[in-house]
């Protein structure tokens, strides 16, 4: 790892770090290698063309990271310019189970579970405490070339994202 622990994140009353820093807006986003519910490895190509909002999370088995997937799907629908892509280290069963049991069908469930290196690419590994290892909740927004045009680090990992921002870095309005 060559980054620094540079941010904080805050998880039952203390503090701990992530390492390195979430993609600079205007940055070439890093490439991923994830895997999708189909156990197939994808990554930023698999969707060139499209804008895509990146929900970075700890665990769909968690109430925050929960609610985060289902207002993602429930505001990113019907456009098809645009993916939502739903990032942690949940297996893909548990995505694809989340999805079912939630009649979600606008989110892709991917898991980093077989790639090292995505938490420290987009600055969101958790280096120590009961989450290290995990990711924490972030959320990337990326037009059709891969450059960043949000981004949030939400410190408080038992808050939500700023949904409205991220589809408005889209030029999508949202009614929340």
């Amino acid at each position: 790892m060559s980054g620094t622990i540079v941010a904080k994140i805050q998880f039952e009353n203390a503090s701990y770090h992530t390492y390195g820093e979430l993609p600079r807006i205007g940055s070439n986003a890093p490439d991923v290698s994830l895997v999708n519910i189909k156990l197939q490895n994808v990554s930023l190509a698999n969707w060139m063309g499209k804008r895509k909002i990146m929900n970075i999370f700890v665990s769909v088995d968690t109430d925050v990271c929960a609610k985060s997937v289902i207002k993602f799907d429930k505001h990113g629908g019907g456009r098809d310019d645009l993916v939502l892509l739903m990032v942690s280290y949940d297996l893909p069963f548990a995505h694809r189970r989340f999805q079912k049991q939630h009649k979600l069908e606008h989110v892709e469930g991917l898991s980093a579970i077989r790639h090292a290196g995505f938490g420290e690419n987009y600055g969101v590994q958790i280096m120590d405490g009961p989450l290290a290892g995990m990711f924490s909740l972030a959320v990337i927004v990326l037009d059709e070339n891969n450059t960043v045009v949000h981004r949030e680090h939400i410190e408080d990992i038992t808050e939500e994202p700023d949904y409205a921002a991220a589809f408005r870095a889209l030029g999508i309005d949202i009614n929340e």
